[in-house]
């Protein structure tokens, strides 16, 4: 162990610049620390946190494929190219123009696992479902 004390003597008090004090301890005997051990409680709580994200993960990315009990009857689908312009809804109408245009936008969003809102790229081909 070894201990440095500077100081300036006291009667000679300089006022311009500040008295300098400097303390050095230093330990001879330095312990390395402990390794990290990981309890019983620790490892469930990292089970849990690990399930909890798969879960949410699952539920979130998991959400847009659904499976259902009924068998869809097999129509006939024709494949459409995007012009410029053109939306879903004016496609589902020139498909099947005395249907319903909004289960027809709805068929061709499921038949080609389209995202709600998302934008028809230019040049992409489309399963569009043609007259019942």
């Amino acid at each position: 162990m070894s201990i440095t004390l500077d100081h300036t003597p006291f009667p000679a008090l300089d006022l311009r610049r500040p008295a300098v004090t400097r303390t050095t301890y230093v330990s001879a005997a330095v312990q390395p620390a402990a390794p990290l051990r990981l309890t019983g409680r620790g490892r469930a709580v990292i089970v849990a946190v690990a399930l909890a994200v798969i879960t949410t993960l699952a539920i979130v990315f998991g959400s847009a494929v659904a499976a259902t009990d009924s068998a869809s009857e097999p129509g006939i689908v024709t494949t459409v190219t995007v012009q410029p312009g053109q939306t879903l809804w004016s496609i589902a109408a020139e498909a099947r123009p005395n249907a319903d245009i909004r289960s027809t936008v709805d068929e061709i969003v499921k038949l080609n696992a389209l995202e709600d809102g998302a934008s028809l790229p230019i040049g992409s081909t489309l399963a569009v479902p043609v007259q019942d």
